[in-house]
């Protein structure tokens, strides 16, 4: 029953069928998606085409001109000769020290890797090809090799090392982040960046695997760049070539203070916290009124994550609202305005719950208890053994490519 629910659900979605996605995106290329005339004008006035200049473009947003750095400026020849004096040392072998740092190495820049000895991720480097005594050392070795040194270990973790750190980073080197966490929070991380060196930020958006998978794909991560402090007067142009040498396709520039605001306020909301929140609720409601497991959980997850989602990824919400059928739309289109207004007001909580500190101090507190591990844990567990996870296992097992 379950498999063939679960198919008849996967394959006839009852919102967007094949044959029709086809044909409107086959229409959108020749009509715009229905857009009138007089539509088009209006749209054509809040979005000017990108004027292109040698690596960059300027994107106007109804009135907000945005630069955006692309990769074309900066070939891999490029980069050679630009680097050619430098050794990157990265600190911390995590998700994205593992995901920059090989992309680093197969760009044919000089990388090493700073992390404590026989450690969990001392052994990961080595799996990986690093070298101990070649380009992979102990975290003070790696940062006194290091022109440019890459503080990439968690954020807890750059708090608790600032003091051994510091001293370390004398004139003429520079210091990389990928997190506007520590510097700016430096009231609760104690990490205030030296004054005499250059500070800059580059942050992938996404995780270290995703920036490692895309640049063996031959694509690029997005990512915003940033710069603290800009003591040679070159720290932007630093921060726009070091973007593209980790794996990134196209750069836009910001503030670590936006930075880090906005990363913390997505995680929490829309990326990560919010839509569990919102599936969860969703999925509890059905259940409650007498749907099964399966119904509830690919009217929720997998519709939305195999079928709808991409097409938004792809098209945009836009779109969504001309492919779908006119009963689909017209809830949406009713039901959305309440959603927003039901939930902007936790959104400004949690904005605020950001901005003034209390998000950076919650995670420095729990992140760095000694049983800290042992307590993430347990919440992990709580939320792997929910029924919805739980049927999500059962029904990606039914999916074809699993077959």
């Amino acid at each position: 029953m379950l498999r063939t629910q679960t198919a008849r659900l996967i394959c006839n979605s009852r919102v967007i069928t094949s044959k029709r996605t086809m044909a409107l995106a086959a229409r959108s290329l020749n009509n715009g998606l229905r857009t009138n005339a007089s539509s088009f004008q209006a749209q054509k006035k809040l979005l000017t085409p990108m004027i292109t200049t040698r690596g960059l473009k300027q994107i106007n947003f109804g009135g907000s001109v945005e630069t955006v750095y692309e990769r074309a400026d900066w070939p891999k020849e490029k980069l050679l000769d630009y680097f050619k004096n430098d050794t990157f040392a990265l600190i911390g072998y995590g998700s994205q020290g593992y995901g920059q740092g090989l992309n680093l190495r197969d760009n044919g820049l000089n990388v090493i890797i700073g992390v404590r000895k026989n450690g969990a991720s001392w052994k990961a480097a080595i799996e990986d090809g690093w070298v101990p005594g070649e380009n992979l050392f102990e975290v003070e070795e790696a940062v006194k090799q290091g022109t440019y040194v890459m503080n990439l270990l968690s954020d807890a973790a750059q708090s608790e090392t600032w003091t051994a750190l510091k001293p370390l980073l004398t004139k003429e080197k520079t210091l990389y982040f990928s997190h506007g966490f520590s510097p700016v929070f430096n009231d609760l991380t104690h990490v205030e960046p030296p004054k005499d060196i250059d500070v800059i930020l580059v942050a992938p958006k996404g995780s270290g695997r995703t920036v490692r998978s895309l640049f063996k794909e031959g694509r690029g991560i997005n990512s915003s760049y940033a710069v603290w402090n800009d003591v040679s007067g070159k720290a932007h142009e630093k921060a726009q070539a070091l973007a593209v040498a980790i794996g990134s396709g196209y750069v836009y520039q910001t503030t670590f203070e936006k930075e880090v605001v906005s990363d913390l306020y997505g995680e929490r909301g829309c990326l990560m916290g919010g839509i569990h929140g919102m599936f969860l609720a969703q999925y509890e409601v059905l259940r409650e009124n007498g749907h099964s497991p399966s119904e509830a959980f690919n009217e929720t997850v997998e519709e939305a994550t195999q079928s709808l989602y991409p097409l938004i990824g792809k098209y945009g919400m836009d779109y969504m609202y001309d492919a779908c059928s006119t009963t689909a739309r017209r809830g949406a289109l009713d039901w959305y305005p309440i959603f927003k207004d039901a939930l902007k007001p936790v959104f400004e909580d949690l904005y605020e719950s950001t901005k003034n500190g209390s998000e950076t101090k919650r995670s420095l507190e729990f992140n760095s208890q000694p049983d800290y591990r042992e307590k993430l844990e347990s919440e992990l567990q709580t939320i792997r053994n929910m029924e919805i996870w739980r049927v999500g296992k059962e029904v990606r097992k039914l999916r074809p490519e699993n077959q």
